[in-house]
């Protein structure tokens, strides 16, 4: 699914670069997120903005001055931690001492044209919610949206972390799926509370559709002293991950502190104005945020299964694993396996195989005993195997094997699409 970023030349630290069923899963959670969430509901308006913005931004925004982390390092082995993540006041590699602690920035720069002075220095983005912010202006005017309505955007953004690390958890370049959903101005706690719990549902609700197990997901409500800057309250719904319990995603009430922010350094008029009552005034925010490759990790952990299943051998058994994804989900949808090379067999298989790519992604497979295929696509979390017997010849039927119960059925080649269309829809 996921392989060491150049890995040819060592690889360069904490950098993953996504295979060909990696890149499917990952395709897979972006579009229906968007689907569900953007193209599906009359109340949000989707984006796609810049990773490089002005400076400015940052300034206003208040990255430049409160985005960091604190820093130690170690005197003995120089390696550098997070001291807010660290039990004792040892480092854990040498178990040496640590110098004093510092504040570390992390934004990553870099510098636009031919020079690398300061005033060429520009920062790629540590979030995707500041280019929806920005245009918010531009949003009212080209979409005419009226409160309550969202902006979305599914883009990279990028962190200089301190310790980044547990596989594709923690990365300096990973993607966001976010939403800046705007709404009036309070006129009680109540009032954005309201809009709050909805949000608090739909993630709930899209967890499940995701196929994690809600058992093993945990509500932590963020005390004041740690809420970012911008928060008057933070939700992170945290997922047992074999590491540990860490974040997925967080739910946050940010006021009207960015569009405030930003219309008082720019200049530009940000309010909304009421076209009932005339009334102008910053929007306040509610901001749900979905890390894409922390749902493709919890996914995949979840979908994760061992157990015993049937060999060819009457009474025997033997452990397999399988990949239990939501069928949507799922990097390939049908495989498609003639029992044998001969081309009699094999010649009806890729036909098949053809005519199936139209409507869903198929994989076809010659190599090696139909039954050590049919583990391969259960690894890969296949939901139906597609078997092309010396019977199809004469019967013109397949059959099509179950991946979560190892059922077979006999099906017409003329209706297969229908019955896996029909069944991948369930």
């Amino acid at each position: 699914f996921i392989f060491t970023g150049s890995e040819i030349y060592g690889g360069l630290q904490n950098a993953w670069d996504f295979g060909p069923l990696g890149v499917e899963l990952k395709n897979n959670i972006k579009n229906a997120w968007w689907k569900r969430f953007v193209s599906g509901r009359g109340d949000m308006a989707g984006i796609e903005a810049a990773l490089l913005m002005n400076t400015r931004v940052w300034e206003a925004s208040g990255h430049i001055s409160n985005f960091s982390d604190p820093l130690v390092e170690c005197v003995e082995c120089h390696h550098r931690f997070r001291s807010d993540q660290l039990e004792n006041d040892k480092c854990p590699d040498c178990g040496g001492k640590f110098a004093e602690a510092k504040q570390f920035n992390l934004m990553l720069k870099t510098h636009l044209g031919a020079t690398d002075e300061k005033a060429s220095e520009v920062y790629f983005r540590p979030e995707t919610a500041q280019g929806m912010f920005v245009n918010f202006k531009n949003i009212i005017e080209s979409t005419r949206k009226r409160l309550p309505f969202g902006i979305a955007q599914i883009g990279k953004a990028f962190r200089n972390e301190i310790t980044p690390g547990n596989y594709i958890f923690r990365m300096r370049e990973f993607e966001q799926m976010e939403i800046e959903y705007f709404i009036p101005k309070p006129e009680s706690d109540a009032d954005w509370e309201e809009h709050f719990e909805d949000w608090r549902k739909e993630m709930h609700s899209w967890m499940s559709y995701l196929g994690i197990k809600p058992d093993e997901v945990h509500e932590l409500d963020v005390p004041k002293e740690d809420l970012a800057h911008y928060s008057k309250k933070t939700i992170d719904f945290e997922y047992d991950f074999p590491f540990g319990r860490k974040e997925l995603y967080g739910l946050a009430y940010r006021t009207d502190f960015d569009l405030r922010n930003h219309g008082e350094k720019s200049g530009a008029d940000l309010k909304y104005k009421d076209p009932e009552t005339g009334e102008e005034y910053y929007p306040h925010v509610i901001e749900p945020t979905f890390g894409v490759e922390r749902s493709v990790l919890a996914a995949m952990c979840s979908a994760y299964t061992e157990e015993e299943a049937p060999t060819a051998e009457e009474g025997e058994t033997d452990m397999r694993v399988v990949m239990k994804f939501p069928k949507w989900l799922s990097p390939v949808k049908a495989a498609v396996l003639p029992l044998s090379k001969k081309e009699e067999l094999s010649s009806v298989a890729k036909k098949i195989a053809d005519d199936l790519r139209g409507s869903m992604t198929t994989e076809y497979d010659e190599t090696q005993s139909i039954g050590k295929r049919y583990r391969r696509q259960d690894e890969i979390g296949t939901p139906y195997c597609v078997t092309v017997d010396f019977d199809s010849l004469t019967d013109k039927k397949v059959t099509v094997r179950d991946r979560d119960t190892m059922k077979q059925d006999r099906v017409e080649i003329s209706g297969l699409k229908e019955y896996l269309v029909k069944n991948l829809a369930e």
